[in-house]
């Protein structure tokens, strides 16, 4: 580890579990006829993708927790407040190592909650087809909490624990008795949220350890993404209008939840920052407007395309100016973020080609110099 080693701490006080009864019923079918063949073909892709995080990920790479992810300064979220020009280069690097931390902390405590959803969909959903997907989710999201975990205590020292608003959300979604709550908070909600947020991070990064984590974690969350667009889809087609306006008002209230989590209020309040001026300048400042536009690309027009698409969700997401993002391209989207994973793969395999060959070469060389040597002697 370059730099200062640090040291594993908790960067955020507070209980360490979360317990609470979760409503809803387990549902048994004993029909196990083909099921849909959209979902079944997901369900397939999801057996053959499945990877092993010790072996796919390269985790011998050196990680600085004071620059672990390389981001330009002026893309950090309080570059240009006043508060940021009053750091010093040290106080700067410390931010940097929490800032890391929260947000790969939030990924980690998603991963969790999205392993638990995907179990608990499992039990409700009524359909074979989905309950078969849902179970190669809950072991691509249980690899994911490995993963995020080991970058936290391994190579930056410190975690945060969970955003309020994540919390309410994942609560809201867990303790809801209608069997596609799950689906609509974790699968549309707080994945979307996330790929998009893990995207911009990889975009961004220069750092190799976290451009593989994100890349690698984003192939599977494309196809999550999928089993939501399709088992809803459907579902919603058939439901009254006033089962689709309960579901709507989730959505809003839930995006609202999902815009304010990206603030960090609990990073600035554990360097002893000026919280009024942070918060006025995290809520205000033109890069993480940007940002909160950003991290709905994915949401937006999946929202759309499951069918929930009233006044008052198109009214929610022009206050939070992002209703244009409806019209982006999800499946393509989706499509890049697998191609991106598979290019990386293929990168790294001819790195490693061209590091066998020159290593070969070299000991042919040295073989030859020796041999030249003793016929000279």
């Amino acid at each position: 580890m370059n730099g200062p080693e640090a040291k594993t701490t908790t960067a955020s006080g507070g209980d360490r579990n979360w317990t609470f009864p979760m409503a809803g019923e387990n549902f048994f079918t004993w029909e196990y006829g083909n099921g849909r063949e959209r979902l079944l073909n997901l369900y397939q892709k999801g057996k053959d993708k499945q990877w092993d995080s010790t072996t796919r990920i390269d985790w011998d790479i050196e990680v600085d927790p004071f620059d672990a992810l390389g981001t330009p300064e002026n893309t950090l979220a309080l570059y240009g407040s006043k508060q940021y020009d009053k750091l010093n280069t040290r106080e700067r690097q410390e931010m940097r190592q929490h800032m890391a931390s929260w947000e790969f902390s939030q990924f980690l405590h998603g991963e969790q909650g999205a392993m638990i959803c995907s179990a608990r969909i499992v039990q409700s959903v009524p359909d074979l087809d989905s309950k078969f997907y849902a179970a190669t989710q809950v072991m691509d999201e249980a690899r994911h909490a490995e993963i995020f975990s080991r970058f936290l205590d391994e190579k930056i020292g410190m975690q945060y624990k969970i955003n309020p608003n994540l919390q309410a959300l994942l609560g809201d979604a867990l303790n809801d008795s209608r069997w596609d709550m799950p689906y609509l908070g974790m699968q549309v909600l707080i994945e979307g949220l996330a790929l998009a947020a893990f995207g911009i991070l990889r975009d961004k990064t220069n750092k190799p350890l976290p451009k593989q984590i994100l890349a690698y974690v984003m192939q599977d969350e494309a196809r999550h993404v999928a089993f939501g667009r399709l088992a809803l889809r459907d579902y919603y087609a058939q439901l009254s209008a006033k089962e689709i306006a309960e579901r709507e008002e989730f959505v809003v209230e839930g995006c609202y939840l999902m815009r304010d989590r990206f603030r960090m209020q609990e990073v600035w309040e554990n360097l002893g920052f000026d919280m009024d001026e942070c918060m006025e300048y995290m809520n205000r400042g033109p890069r993480m407007r940007a940002f909160r536009s950003l991290l709905f690309t994915r949401i937006v027009p999946c929202v759309r395309d499951i069918g929930l698409w009233g006044p008052k969700v198109k009214q929610a997401y022009e206050d939070m100016g992002v209703l244009e993002m409806a019209n982006s391209d999800l499946i393509k989207l989706m499509q890049s973020d697998e191609a991106q994973a598979e290019l990386l793969d293929r990168e790294r395999a001819e790195a490693a080609r061209r590091q066998e060959a020159q290593e070969i070469a070299d000991r042919v060389a040295e073989v030859d110099q020796a041999i030249t040597a003793g016929a000279a002697e």
